[in-house]
């Protein structure tokens, strides 16, 4: 760059010297411009023939015109500043001036004009399209042969280019030493010296960073040799840093130095021309970090040497159980266990030794490890070499592409719960049949004396009704009993419809104060704006019965005195409860809370048993929370229990939400029948004492009655002459086709004829319901009978002439 700079001043000090021999050779013989008038790059003057000719802008201005205007501008100057000579001639040259042209060049300009000497300045101009470049103008006067001033002659020098590669070259050699002084790696180049054998034999420190001394703790080593500075220095040294300045390969590396007790990791590669020798390294001292490295090795290893110990020692299964489903390392204790080899368990899928019917649970867990989360206690059985199952409770941990499981054997805790579970059932077994023979023998004890009582002669009147009374009584609370012991169970045949719970809760409410006195305060908590969005499918009647039994709970456990409280709101899931996990959903809840002594924590899994109270004699029997716990699991629901001595209680229950349906019309009951009207029906009743009182009375009522002992017969005498029956009655529970079937099949055959169901207690009809069919419960009395089987009759004939 400086060269090229060289040449073209030398290139204008030969101009200039050319223009001033020319000028003395031809003194005033030179024709120039008239005063005021305008030249142009055309003009025959020689001086300005010459200014035109030359590759250097050029431009001559007259200083005795006012402004001292340009008045010749040659093409490389017209080139130089993007104006053509019209736009040039006639203008004092400070229009090329600009917002950021420096004042002191200007005025040295303008002193010079001024002085009539001669300047060298370099000056900030613009371009015609308004960008800048960096002018080095010479400015020369001209003067005739009597020494007057003529012109000024002035030439340029765009040196932008120059200045910009030079200010680059500034810049990089300031940020190249900023970081030469900075940075906190060592860096120096050396210089190799080599044998006669071109063998490196030393090196000299040719320059060096402030962090070499920090990195290598040697001080002042700019100009030494390395075997001044570290005598016994390692000969790997010399032969890695000669091979890199022979070949020019440049290396990386970790090396270290028992001379200098240090270890480093290393870049070196060759600078310079080859034959200079010369090698820049830049390197930092890692010592303390291979000593962490060394100490973490040494830790890793005793870690793994211990988690080898472990996994062999362990009486546990261990495996790691690739994302794929497949083992790929399996422990000894699969051998001591249950007889398999390592080679038998690692290839083999996760769900290979697992018992078929747990493989479903099996697979749940593989999803859910696979898909990033830990496994806890998933217990499964897995098959044994011998045949045999054992129960493993599996615990597992995702890491990466695969995962790590651990199996206890718990198979013989497992016995132990399921033994402790048959106890709990047998207990509970004996304690309901001794609840039910106890309540059931003080029934049977006013039935029998009652009936005892009415056989006596001369009986009046009023206490014959009252005997019978106390029978008719008897019987319903028998019923009752019945009722809330297949409630428990989950087996009594359930009317499930569509209701608003909203409505019903709120109707309990409005009756909840005479069953609680006027000393309990009770608060209905009801959701705002809900009221379509709280219809459960369920029972009415014995949902109704089961807040029932909750409220009468809850004032009993408050003695009368205290605050009740009732609430309605949705769930989105059913808590943890009984050893069930937690369950999502959409939920209608009904909470009961009182104020009352709360239950004592050893009692709150039994609360539900049937027959199980903490209330005195006479004041329960045990069976208000089975009834609602069997209707709520009956029902798809849940009843959960919070409680603590002292701070009462709360009863939730939990029903599936369903969407609002349309209410059917009320059901317009008709009167018992008059005698002597006719119906002629079809009894079947498998159960001869039964079928032959229902026929009695029936036939009392004046029905015309046709008895079956069984759904056969029943069929046979329909196909012998359909017409001759307007209803059937049947029983549910029968040898052979049961009366569900049954009254399937009548209605395959005959739909017009309507069937009605009865039945104390039917599996059957817990599981399934009853079809469409009207249900008469046992024990019924003649009056519910005769009322049923009238209204199956008119509805059957509503229907007929709907369908005409």
């Amino acid at each position: 760059m400086d060269l090229e700079i060289e040449r073209l001043l030398r290139r204008e000090r030969e101009l200039e010297n050319r223009v001033a021999r020319l000028e003395a050779q031809l003194g005033d013989g030179l024709r120039r411009p008239d005063r005021g008038q305008r030249t142009s790059a055309a003009s025959t003057d020689l001086l300005f023939t010459a200014a035109e000719k030359t590759r250097m802008p050029q431009i001559i201005t007259d200083p005795n015109q006012p402004d001292n205007p340009i008045v010749f501008a040659n093409r490389a100057f017209q080139n130089l500043c993007g104006y053509d000579a019209a736009e040039v001639i006639g203008r004092n040259c400070r229009f090329l001036q600009g917002p950021d042209t420096d004042p002191a060049d200007v005025a040295k300009v303008r002193d010079a004009i001024v002085a009539r000497r001669d300047v060298v300045v370099e000056i900030l101009n613009y371009h015609r399209d308004g960008t800048p470049f960096r002018n080095e103008l010479y400015v020369s006067p001209v003067f005739d042969a009597e020494g007057q001033l003529r012109y000024f002659f002035a030439s340029q020098l765009d040196v932008t280019r120059f200045r910009t590669t030079e200010g680059v070259l500034a810049e990089s050699e300031a940020r190249y030493r900023a970081l030469f002084d900075a940075v906190d790696s060592g860096f120096c180049v050396i210089e190799m010296r080599f044998d006669a054998d071109d063998r490196a034999v030393d090196y000299r420190f040719v320059e060096v960073n402030p962090a070499f001394a920090a990195q290598t703790g040697l001080h002042d080593a700019a100009g030494r040799w390395a075997s001044e500075l570290v005598p016994r220095l390692e000969r790997s040294w010399f032969d890695t840093y000669g091979a890199v300045a022979q070949t020019g390969q440049p290396v990386r590396f970790e090396s270290g130095s028992i001379a200098m007790g240090r270890w480093y990791d290393v870049h070196a590669l060759r600078v310079g021309d080859p034959e200079q020798h010369r090698v820049a390294i830049l390197f930092n001292d890692i010592t303390d970090r291979r000593r962490f490295e060394s100490h973490l090795e040494a830790t890793a290893q005793e870690q793994a040497n211990e988690r080898d110990m472990v996994w062999r020692a362990s009486r546990d299964l261990f495996v790691v159980c690739g994302r794929d489903g497949f083992f790929r390392k399996a422990n000894a204790a699969w051998t001591e266990m249950l007889g398999w080899e390592e080679t038998d368990v690692v290839g083999a899928r996760f769900d290979a030794f697992v018992h078929p019917d747990d493989r479903a649970e099996a697979a749940a867990a593989f999803e859910r490890v696979t898909g990033g989360l830990a496994l806890h206690d998933v217990d499964v059985r897995v098959r044994a070499r011998d045949g045999g199952h054992r129960w493993i409770s599996w615990n597992a941990i995702p890491r990466g592409d695969h995962f790590y499981a651990a199996g206890r054997n718990v198979t013989e805790r497992r016995a132990l719960e399921e033994q402790l579970r048959q106890s709990q059932k047998l207990e509970a077994v004996g304690q309901l049949t001794g609840g039910v023979a106890h309540d059931f023998n003080n029934l049977l004890t006013v039935i029998k004396s009652s009936t005892d009582l009415l056989k006596r002669p001369g009986l009046a009147e009023e206490r014959r009704l009252r005997y019978v009374g106390a029978i008719s009584d008897t019987v319903d609370r028998a019923a009752k009993l019945t009722g809330q012991l297949l409630a428990f169970a989950r087996r009594q045949a359930l009317r499930p419809e569509t209701f608003a719970a909203d409505r019903a809760v709120a109707a309990l409410a409005d009756m909840v104060g005479t069953l609680t006195g006027s000393r309990i305060r009770v608060e209905l908590g009801m959701p705002d704006g809900e009221q379509d969005d709280l219809h459960v499918n369920a029972d009415p009647s014995q949902f109704d019965t089961a807040l029932v039994n909750l409220v009468v709970n809850a004032r009993d456990a408050m003695d009368g005195e205290g605050r009740l409280r009732i609430g309605l709101r949705r769930a989105s899931r059913i808590p943890a409860v009984r050893a069930h996990p937690p369950r999502r959903g959409d939920f209608v809840a009904v909470t009961i809370s009182d104020t009352g002594a709360g239950i004592a924590r050893e009692n709150l899994e039994r609360i539900f048993e049937p027959f199980f109270t903490t209330k005195t004699v006479g004041q329960g029997t045990g069976l208000g929370l089975s009834q609602v716990f069997g209707f709520a699991k009956q029902s798809g629901g849940e009843i959960t229990v919070e409680s603590a001595l002292g701070e009462g209680t709360t009863f939730t229950l939990y029903l599936p939400r369903v969407g609002p349906s349309r209410a059917a019309a009320p059901v317009e009951e008709p009167e018992a029948l008059a005698e002597g009207h006719g119906t002629r029906v079809l009894v079947v009743e498998d159960n001869l004492d039964v079928g032959a009182f229902a026929e009695q009375a029936l036939r009392e009522l004046g029905y015309v009655t046709v008895w079956a002992k069984d759904a056969h017969q029943a069929l046979a005498e329909i196909e012998r002459d359909s017409s001759q029956f307007e209803v059937v009655f049947s029983d549910v529970v029968m040898p052979g086709m049961n009366g569900v079937e049954l009254a399937g099949e009548i209605r395959r055959r005959r739909p017009d004829i309507p069937v009605v169901l009865t039945s104390g207690y039917s599996d059957v009809l817990a599981a399934e319901g009853t079809h469409g069919f009207d249900l008469l419960r046992k024990p019924y009395s003649v009056a519910d009978l005769s009322r049923i089987l009238r209204r199956a009759v008119q509805d059957a004939c509503v229907g007929l002439r709907g369908g005409a």
